[in-house]
């Protein structure tokens, strides 16, 4: 029943909130929203007590039929594969809350939109029934819909209906490789069942395979399919950013690995290196349109583009040591894109700009942000995987498991991965050095005398976790085992099913 109270606790939380019979203020929502979410991680947590990371199958299981002429069953399980997302998922989501300022507009379905998302990720990464999964990958999507659409920026409509669309043919794509699954196997059964080699086609397999990379590759997002995601961030509100880039884009990455490498190795191992080209081009591409943005917001969302196309190049050379490194990427740019993406709407609220070509000085430590400055470059500097930081150990087991299998992507990837710093290095200088200003230099010395401006400080609910995310980016870095204990046994499993099938 563990996993059950996980997910209970943020639905009934979000039935709560929606049903509260008084009118709570903005702050009481947020401070019992805060409450739940800490309850939700301080559950996984313990379930990550109970879990022996020695064995690399499903454990704390829980079997109920539901509706079986159908096929879906209420079937929950947790592995190493899913177990680190379920933790990140608890910790990212109760920073969101904490860092949400005032919400003055409908703020009851806002908190209760944030537990209810919360709550579907939970039972996406814990399903062990296809039509489970897809249901609680449904049920988020409505959710963030709003929380962009109804608190975004200037053009949160066009951004809300651009994600609404993609995600909407990524559910259809998906439902439809599970569903033809059913059809060309002629069972009902979908329990998720690893290895179908033995029952289906090469032609089937590769059909469906196809299905579920384009639809997963959607939410991932993997280039060309990736158009959605500067949009939305730009537009989504700090918390929500927070929440889509370290928690919601894993969803795309988790199913590739479980839904695509899991039910059909043979196809995969036969297309394999095609996703990894396009894992290289997807790197490549997401780097250099980062360097190509004045936009702070757009660049760190470009450079999401880039780092998840080293989770396909992982997964493509499925390998024990590279599926390692999937994992502790989907860990790592989940703690550092969070971290990012809070600074900059530290930056943001504080001047009033993303602009590059505006901001300079902003680590002045009198007049400017010094402690979010200095955040930055750490979470910059953890980006373009710098030793002792958690992107430096997730990038090396990558690059490490995947040199082998496909040099000449590895290598192109690890160009993308230089191209980190470089953007990141721009972003830091134009913005952070220099004479403290919010507007463009004018040459007149009288009038760049007027644009220093004295920054207020930031609250410590925006500083407290942004120290939080950079101590867990510190600790993965020069403690990985804290997190490969937990999913060694089960990416090694994972790269033993193709190797048993080729």
């Amino acid at each position: 029943m563990l996993l059950t109270v996980l997910l209970l606790i943020p639905f009934a939380g979000t039935l709560a909130l929606l049903v509260w019979p008084s009118s709570p203020s903005p702050s009481r929502l947020r401070q019992i929203s805060i409450a739940i979410l800490a309850a939700q991680l301080a559950l996984s947590v313990l379930v990550a007590l109970q879990f022996d990371p020695a064995l690399p199958g499903l454990q704390l299981q829980e079997q109920h039929s539901w509706i079986p002429g159908i096929g879906l069953n209420y079937a929950l399980g947790v592995d190493g594969l899913s177990l680190p997302l379920v933790l990140i998922n608890g910790a990212l989501t109760l920073v969101s809350a904490v860092i949400t300022r005032d919400i003055d507009k409908r703020p009851r379905i806002y908190f209760a939109m944030l537990l209810l998302i919360s709550g579907a990720v939970n039972g996406a990464f814990l399903a062990d029934n296809l039509l489970l999964f897809f249901l609680f990958y449904e049920l988020e999507l409505i959710p963030l819909w709003l929380l962009v659409s109804v608190w975004g920026g200037v053009n949160r409509a066009y951004a809300a209906t651009k994600f609404l669309i993609f995600t909407a043919i990524s559910g259809m794509l998906i439902l439809g490789a599970f569903l033809g699954l059913a059809l060309l196997t002629g069972s009902v059964d979908f329990s998720l069942t690893p290895v179908l080699s033995d029952r289906l086609a090469m032609g089937g397999q590769l059909w469906l395979l196809v299905a579920i990379l384009i639809g997963f590759g959607i939410k991932i997002p993997l280039v060309p399919l990736h158009n959605w995601l500067p949009d939305t961030h730009t537009q989504a509100s700090t918390p929500v950013s927070v929440l889509l880039a370290g928690v919601l884009l894993k969803l795309g990455t988790y199913g590739l690995l479980r839904f695509g490498l899991q039910l059909f190795p043979e196809a995969w191992a036969r297309i394999a290196p095609i996703l990894a080209i396009w894992a290289a081009i997807s790197v490549l591409y997401g780097s250099l349109a980062a360097i190509a943005q004045t936009d702070m917001k757009r660049m760190v969302a470009y450079s999401s583009v880039g780092h998840m196309g080293y989770v396909l190049l992982a997964a493509a050379a499925d390998t024990p040591v590279s599926l390692l490194g999937a994992v502790f990427q989907m860990v790592s740019h989940g703690l550092i894109s969070a971290l990012l993406f809070l600074l900059v709407g530290i930056v943001y609220r504080k001047t009033g700009t993303r602009d590059l070509e505006v901001l300079r000085g902003l680590l002045n430590p009198e007049k400017g942000l010094p402690l979010t400055g200095t955040l930055m470059i750490l979470a910059v500097m953890a980006s373009a995987g710098l030793p002792g930081m958690a992107g430096f150990i997730s990038e090396f087991l990558v690059f490490r498991g995947s040199i082998g299998v496909f040099p000449v992507a590895t290598l192109l990837s690890m160009v993308g991965s230089g191209l980190t710093a470089v953007y990141f290095l721009l972003l830091v200088n134009r913005a952070f050095f220099g004479r403290l200003a919010v507007t463009p230099p004018s040459g007149d010395a009288e009038a760049d005398a007027r644009l220093d401006v004295q920054l207020a400080p930031v609250a410590p609910r925006e500083t407290i976790p942004a120290l939080a995310l950079a101590a867990g980016i510190v600790a993965i870095g020069l403690v990985p085992s804290s997190l490969g204990h937990l999913s060694e046994a089960a990416t090694t499993a994972m790269a033993a099913i193709t190797a048993g099938v080729s």
